[in-house]
């Protein structure tokens, strides 16, 4: 590695770090925040089998999941301009990503609440709870702890996904690294180093969730 470079990836270490904090953090944190709501109401109206709101939930997954990502940013953000709709770079973003990992997530949940036992739901209405106060106080909390190991990898999985929003020009950690690139011509490097900040992003984000885990698990042997 010559002097020129080292000191190249040493200048832009921080120029790609700081959108990464500034840009990708949140944008992951809150797509994945609005997805999970989107998981959690999708998969109880799943489980309470409501006629007609179960099959457009079933619908929407269906689409979500069998279009790719890249596709549905565009629509967004490049086809809905064409009929009078204009949203801007970050809250496209944050839409798509939140309707996509709700949809995967909503799989996860629904699993998870199926495999509360259905006991649980029956001593709940013979001591007087609602459905809803079942659901909040005895379902939800054990499906939470089900599928806390899936729903980590889901957010592992969208702090790399937000790449993508550079197509949409989010000024996020991947765009930046493509400007920088455009300045100094030296793709292989920037990239090896953009790369190396995603896996460090995913590596802390590996540690809160095994950290998670145990302490779920801890939990549940009480």
């Amino acid at each position: 590695m010559s002097e020129r470079l080292l000191q190249i990836m040493i200048d832009s270490f921080p120029k790609i770090l700081l959108p990464g904090l500034m840009t990708t953090i949140p944008l992951t944190v809150i797509s994945f925040s609005l997805g999970l709501m989107i998981a959690v109401l999708v998969s109880m109206i799943q489980y309470a089998k409501i006629p007609v709101l179960r099959q457009i939930m079933r619908f929407y997954i269906w689409v979500i999941r069998g279009t790719p990502l890249l596709v549905q940013l565009y629509v967004v953000f490049y086809g809905l301009p064409g009929i009078g709709v204009m949203i801007d770079p970050f809250p496209s973003a944050v839409l798509v990503f939140a309707v996509n990992s709700g949809a995967y997530a909503s799989e996860t949940m629904r699993a998870a609440i199926e495999s509360v036992p259905s006991g649980q739901m029956e001593a709940g209405f013979c001591v007087g709870m609602s459905w809803w106060q079942i659901m909040r106080r005895i379902v939800l909390p054990q499906a939470f702890r089900t599928a806390f190991p899936s729903l980590g990898n889901e957010l592992i999985s969208m702090v790399k996904d937000t790449s993508l929003a550079a197509n949409i020009t989010v000024m996020e950690m991947f765009m930046s690294t493509q400007r920088i690139i455009g300045v100094y011509y030296e793709p292989f490097a920037l990239y090896l180093e953009v790369g190396v900040i995603y896996l460090m992003f995913s590596t802390v984000l590996t540690k809160l969730q095994t950290l998670g885990e145990r302490r779920l698990g801890a939990y549940g042997t009480r």
